[in-house]
């Protein structure tokens, strides 16, 4: 058991949460940066081709489930898909029906 500074008994330690890291720097993170770094310089409808057996035994799920949620908090649409072997990540598609792109992406104009 722990202290809190209090002279209360806590099951775990307590630190100041100054001390606390913040942020996510999860172990996908490299992983992601190289991906969206990938994406930027594709053309339209290219896609990046990422081969499951670089992912050093982790799970494509949760390799996708990171790239949703780093893409997602800086608003860039992107689709994936896989096979057996590889998995396919692209920016996509702008919905038909807005004009000038993606809703609250401004416009190159």
């Amino acid at each position: 058991m722990g202290r809190n500074g209090n002279g209360n008994h806590t099951h775990y330690a307590a630190v100041d949460r100054s001390d606390v890291p913040q942020g996510r720097k999860g172990k996908h993170r490299k992983a992601v940066a190289d991906i969206l770094a990938d994406l930027s310089k594709l053309k339209a409808q290219q896609a990046v081709k990422i081969p499951l057996d670089s992912l050093n035994g982790e799970k494509m799920q949760n390799l996708r489930s990171a790239l949703n949620r780093v893409t997602r908090e800086k608003k860039i649409p992107v689709e994936t898909s896989s096979d057996d072997k590889y998995l396919y990540v692209w920016r996509a598609d702008p919905p038909k029906n807005t004009v000038g792109g993606w809703p609250g992406q401004k416009s190159p104009l």
